[in-house]
């Protein structure tokens, strides 16, 4: 499904202006051959399998009159036919053309790519090499001169398999990593053969509106309100920067002084968080120029404690505040009590912000919407779709109820830019250049639609829980916390013992299993969080477990 989505995708790019033909989709040329010319990929010239033979289509050479640029031959792709052309062919004796070197170079990349994506399902998680191995085989001086585009994708790819984690397999449980979709990853490809700063809405408008119909459908499904800011970032540390950048300066504006002055000699700000928030908001705090957070006590879950947070507000009530919460915690995966927390906050005139990187999308499962009553009322809230919803890298979410406090914070328009009455990406986002990052998430919600997202979310929730009823019945493991949503931390005896069996999971490879600490404790965690972690996967990750724990220690 991945590799024909993929073969859509690239065919757009190769192909460009087509003409519908019968049975054929046709892509013609002024200098043809006499008679179509079927000629073996060059994966077959080197003895390497076809990227999907059981289904891709076939590329043809066509003798039909040519309506594409500097194209010395034209090529069909026909769905279910055999072989695939790999490269056009030139039969003028002209140099390749600028089209044709870019096409060579893209179907190559697509062939690499589908052989990467079948090899997901059987190949070991780590990675076989370490990076200095890989960087020997890429070659470390600097080229005196150019190389063929298509022979340095195959450098790269050739080099770089052996360093490649299987990141995207459906047995990847080390960090909250989500896979990608088919429809996501191939509208990412797109994205980068379209090319658009996506900055400005007159300038890029197809984007601009793919983007806005994105935006809207993410309020609806995470449950927030109608007509906030939506910016779309590079993750979820930008996009906690984001919201914590709107609320400072909002901050500061109650307070009498205008950010433009920057924070030197304006009024002090104090920032509040449970102890266990992630890190990334303390990145988030430093880059915005903001002090490291006072932190409140939180239960066996990690969740604030409302009356720690009430006698840490009243310690400094006239101080403009920054109040961060989460949705969804690193180790246990629960959420900060909202319907308490936002509204005693919102008491003492804070600013709240909610880090839900992973935990957000709670809200579009009815099952597990309740995990984040009360997150509504918020003022500002971060995510990343690369995560839960499956979208490629380079997707994080930065939502702000007051538009204008967005604006404010990162709005910035030279003369020589076309704005928009409506409003701009640029407003809304750090950067002045960035990529389309919303439509890899217009393309995960068009093809999964409300149920579709809901029931991915359970599924990863069950398997969760499928995951801590079995470790809960391997003799001398222990499940440490309440699985509400997809993060289930276990420990195997005392810290030396659960940190070897971290480590034999590792060298099995068959599964990828990270080691931390909490509570005071070294845990093995498992977060499920891709679309493509199937039941069998769970089952041959358990099954590792269980020979790791039956190891003897050394």
């Amino acid at each position: 499904m991945v590799a024909g989505l993929l073969s859509a995708a690239v065919g757009v790019a190769l192909l460009g202006r087509v003409e519908a033909g019968s049975p054929l989709t046709t892509v013609t040329s002024s200098r043809t051959t006499k008679q179509p010319t079927r000629i073996a990929s060059s994966a077959s010239r080197r003895g390497r399998p076809r990227p999907g033979e059981d289904g891709p289509g076939t590329l043809t050479v066509c003798p039909g009159p040519c309506q594409t640029r500097d194209v010395p031959v034209c090529l069909h792709e026909v769905a279910g036919g055999e072989g695939a052309v790999d490269e056009t062919v030139d039969r003028t004796g002209d140099a390749p053309s600028p089209d044709t070197v870019r096409d060579r170079a893209l179907r190559r990349a697509h062939e690499h790519a589908a052989t990467w994506l079948h090899s997901l399902g059987d190949r070991p998680v780590p990675a076989r090499v370490d990076a200095d191995t890989v960087a020997d085989a890429l070659g470390r001086e600097l080229p005196d001169g150019p190389a063929e585009a298509a022979d340095v994708v195959d450098l790269l790819a050739s080099a770089g398999e052996p360093g490649l984690t299987a990141m995207p397999s459906g047995r990847f449980f080390g960090f909250v990593t989500g896979g990608s979709h088919p429809a996501a990853l191939a509208a990412d490809w797109l994205v980068s053969v379209w090319d658009q700063n996506a900055i400005l809405r007159k300038v890029t408008p197809a984007v601009a509106a793919v983007e806005e119909v994105a935006a809207g459908w993410l309020l609806e499904l995470l449950g927030l309100p109608g007509g906030c800011g939506v910016g779309f970032v590079t993750g979820a540390t930008a996009a906690n920067f984001t919201g914590i950048a709107a609320g400072r300066d909002e901050l500061l504006r109650r307070a009498g002084w205008d950010p433009v002055r920057g924070l030197a000699g304006g009024p002090p700000l104090r920032v509040v968080a449970g102890r266990e928030r992630h890190d990334s908001v303390e990145l988030a705090l430093r880059y915005a120029g903001l002090p490291r957070p006072e932190l409140v006590d939180v239960d066996r879950e990690g969740r604030v404690v409302p009356g720690a947070l009430r006698e840490a507000l009243d310690a400094s009530p006239a101080v403009p505040t920054l109040l961060l919460l989460q949705a969804g915690n690193l180790h246990s995966g629960a959420f900060d009590p909202f319907e308490a927390c936002v509204g005693l906050a919102h008491e003492y005139g804070a600013w709240v912000h909610v880090d839900g990187a992973f935990g957000l999308w709670a809200a579009a499962s009815p099952s597990h919407a309740h995990l984040t009553a009360g997150v509504e009322a918020a003022d500002s809230w971060a995510t990343d779709a690369h995560k839960t919803l499956n979208v490629p890298y380079d997707c994080g979410i930065a939502v702000v109820r007051d538009p204008a406090a967005l604006t404010a914070a990162m709005g910035g328009h030279g003369d020589y830019l076309i704005a928009d009455a409506a409003g701009d990406a640029i407003d809304r986002v750090p950067e002045m250049s960035r990529r389309a990052r919303g439509v890899p998430v217009w393309a995960a919600l068009r093809a999964m639609g409300r149920s579709g997202v809901a029931q991915m979310v359970d599924r990863m929730c069950a398997q969760a829980r499928t995951f801590a009823d079995a470790i809960g019945t391997i003799e001398g493991a222990e499940i440490l916390n309440d699985v509400v949503l997809t993060q289930v931390c276990a420990a195997f005896g005392d810290d030396d013992r659960t940190q070897g069996v971290v480590a034999r999971m590792l060298r099995d490879g068959t599964a990828w299993t990270s080691g931390s600490r909490w509570h005071g404790r070294a845990v093995l965690r498992l977060s499920v969080s891709n679309a493509a972690t199937t039941d069998d996967d769970v089952h041959r990750t358990l099954e590792a477990l269980r020979r790791a724990v039956a190891e003897p220690q050394p």
